[in-house]
């Protein structure tokens, strides 16, 4: 089964990204990870995001289109980056989302992928 693991972080650790204090321990943990997913033969893909602040929210309302800069609530933990990964079931997925660097102080949420009819 695939499913997409959401990593979602606090400001810190986005700031920690280009700290030159922090970034290195942050990236170590992140790339480590990653290492790990591969080497287990279970990640199809994914990537990083930008900060949250370079996001812009489109909405349709009235036929007008609204867009919004920056994340569109306000929350504790933006949307950092998402892998899709292809495990057996949620158990193993869920012991995968256990083990990310963001688990600790953000949240990893986890989706089964949609496979579309006709495709």
């Amino acid at each position: 089964m695939q499913m997409m693991m959401a990593f979602f972080e606090t400001e810190a650790e986005f700031s920690a990204r280009t700290d030159p204090e922090r970034s290195p321990a942050y990236w170590g943990a992140w790339m480590a990870y990653m290492d790990a997913l591969r080497a287990a033969g279970v990640i199809l893909g994914g990537n990083p995001l930008h900060p949250p602040a370079t996001a812009s929210t489109l909405r349709r309302r009235g036929g007008t289109r609204q867009v919004q800069d920056g994340p569109f609530a306000d929350s504790k933990e933006q949307l950092a980056g998402y892998v899709i990964l292809e495990v057996p079931d949620l158990d193993v997925a869920l012991a995968w989302a256990e083990r990310a660097p963001c688990a600790v102080t953000g949240a990893v949420e986890l989706r089964p992928v949609l496979t579309c009819p006709g495709s």
